[in-house]
């Protein structure tokens, strides 16, 4: 009884070290496909990234060229603007310094 026993006990073990196995090759397998799983989702988001960043570079080149032109044109405008300015300044030039030397040198009181 004793044989079988230890037969018995043996068989147990035997199939207690054969699950163990299974269980850590299933482990193994189970790590290596989540591994596979995030490197694989890495490559989807890099990818995903590249494209949206394709699409804004377009979507910018196209737009830049409007502002380019809206730009340009607001800088003539202000030029011609500028030059409004100066033409008035250079004048009435002569005018607004005599006032003010006028103003300057021609005391007149005030009672207050």
């Amino acid at each position: 009884m004793s044989a079988q026993n230890s037969a018995g006990i043996q068989t147990l073990l035997d199939a207690e070290r054969e699950a163990s196995k299974i269980v850590q090759r299933a482990r193994e397998f189970r790590t290596k496909r989540v591994k596979e799983a995030r490197d694989e989702a890495k490559k989807e988001i890099a990818e995903y990234k590249a494209s949206k960043e394709d699409e804004f570079k377009k979507f910018e080149a196209e737009h830049s060229k409007g502002n380019e032109a809206a730009e340009q044109e607001a800088n003539k405008e202000a030029e011609k603007q500028i030059e409004v300015i100066k033409e008035a300044g250079k004048k009435n030039q002569a005018t607004v310094v005599k006032n003010l030397l006028d103003a300057v040198f021609e005391v007149k009181p005030v009672a207050a």
